[in-house]
């Protein structure tokens, strides 16, 4: 039986990110993967293939609503080759899960493919090819999770589908419903858009993407109108059922009052729930809660003293970039080390298009918590570099302490914010004032200059091209 001295569980961003980090620290290190690639979900069915639809139908849509204005004229008729943009997106998911692979040899990490199982809380057993056991003085639970759905829905992964399906379908639905108005379906609803589809979706809460600050969900939704989108918000959805190629969709609106959608695809996204299947937790002595996340202490510790859990299967966010610096932080804990997190400062992105992007406390979060602040925000369609590539929509907003100037939060919507978002983090983390940023020089002509303006906006009012 092999040894090691820490072993982790699940190889998405989360999982592997531990792994390299726990080697780096000279530790022996095992890493355990289910399924045949690494990468789990955000590489292999999330993040990754997303982005890579989401451009490719970016490209179309330009091709065919913004070309001309530039200057561009295509003769005959511009076509969608969607077996083509899935073959495309599946090589960028081959190539990138092949750098996993890559970055596990290199830093002479042992992976095993199969189902890891506790048998205690230092032994774990590998269903794969073969069974396997290894012992392991420390694990790192990794699992990630899955997409949840309603009770009464009964998805069949052919025309009641989860983002999974979504990734790879085989036509251009004529009408997709979709059910959820996060982050995961309106990018997929967004994609199908672009290339033809009817989109509706429903949305429980009454607003679209309701964890964010409301001023980003006002504009995101009048942005999509205009783009086609159908949204029936304060909707609760009732039932779901499905007749040959046709899904009925039956919702009840505020006042009780039956609306019935119809569709060739209904795409269920409310949320994704921790995956805890198989991993026999009890037996190591690992707790779950009651929502089915595995229990951890400020340290990311579990009920079991050498176990320790990150990423989706435990409390707060499900990012990518949140499970990654979890595993930093469980590897330099584990090494002697004090790495620290604050959860304030790790943002949120939509990756439509315009981009939305947010780090801190929100408005609404500041008015609630009693919080004296002030506003500053800035349009997008003032720049320069907006207009010229025709990307107006939008604005950035940041919010600063009355008293302090502090920023608190600050929140974007436009062309290419989810790279943006990273000067606010930054500036945050240094705790900054709005009048820092403002008096930093920012390149011109840039998208970035919305944020200096906005800063000099929440400072005295006094933005230069508003």
């Amino acid at each position: 039986m092999k040894s090691y001295d820490v072993a982790v569980i699940g190889s998405g961003p989360g999982g592997y990110v531990a792994a390299i980090r726990c080697a780096q620290l000279g530790m022996k290190t095992a890493l355990i993967e289910k399924y045949s690639t690494l990468g789990g979900t955000c590489l292999n069915v999330g993040c990754i293939p997303s982005k890579a639809l989401l451009d490719s139908s970016h490209h179309y849509h330009d091709a065919v609503a913004h070309f001309e204005t530039h200057g561009i004229e295509i003769p005959g008729e511009v076509r969608v080759n969607l077996k083509k943009m899935i073959e495309r997106k599946q090589g960028v998911v081959d190539q990138t899960t092949k750098g996993i692979e890559f970055l596990m040899s290199k830093n002479d990490i042992d992976v095993y493919h199969g189902l890891g199982s506790f048998k205690d809380a230092t032994h774990i057993s590998i269903e794969g090819a073969e069974l396997t056991e290894i012992e392991a003085k420390n694990s790192i639970i990794a699992t990630g999770s899955k997409p949840a759905s309603l009770p009464f829905i009964e998805i069949d992964k052919e025309r009641v589908i989860t983002s999974t399906e979504a990734l790879s379908l085989k036509e251009i639905p004529k009408h997709m419903i979709i059910i959820g108005g996060g982050v995961i379906g309106l990018e997929l609803g967004q994609v199908y858009r672009r290339l033809g589809a009817e989109v509706s979706v429903v949305e429980y809460m009454d607003r679209i993407i309701p964890g964010m600050d409301a001023a980003l969900s006002k504009e995101l939704t009048k942005v999509f109108k205009k783009q086609g989108m159908k949204f029936y918000l304060s909707h609760k959805v009732n039932a779901v059922t499905r007749k040959g190629k046709e899904v009925l969709v039956k919702a009840l609106d505020k006042k009780d009052k039956e609306i019935e959608l119809k569709g060739d695809y209904c795409l269920v996204s409310v949320g994704r729930k921790p995956y805890t299947e198989g991993l026999n937790a009890e037996a190591a002595g690992v707790s779950l809660n009651e929502k089915g996340q595995v229990e951890v202490n400020a340290h990311l510790q579990t009920t079991a003293s050498n176990i320790y859990a990150i990423g989706d299967v435990v409390r707060g966010q499900m990012l990518a970039h949140k499970a990654e610096e979890e595993g930093v932080m469980v590897a330099e804990l584990l090494a002697g080390q004090k790495p620290h997190i604050d959860y304030n400062l790790i943002p949120g992105v939509v990756y439509t298009w315009p981009e939305v992007a947010a780090v801190g406390k929100t408005e609404e979060e500041l008015k609630q918590a009693g919080r004296a602040y002030k506003s500053g925000q800035f349009p997008m369609r003032a720049l320069g570099r907006s207009r010229a590539s025709m990307d107006t929509d939008g604005f950035v907003k940041i919010l600063a302490d009355k008293a302090t100037d502090e920023v608190l939060g600050v929140h974007m919507i436009g062309a290419r914010v989810a790279d943006l978002i990273a000067e606010a983090v930054t500036a945050m983390e240094y705790r900054a004032s709005a009048e820092d940023i403002a008096r930093m020089s920012h390149a011109h002509p840039t998208y970035a200059e919305a944020v200096k303006e906005a800063a000099l906006a929440a400072t005295e009012d006094r933005a230069l091209h508003a």
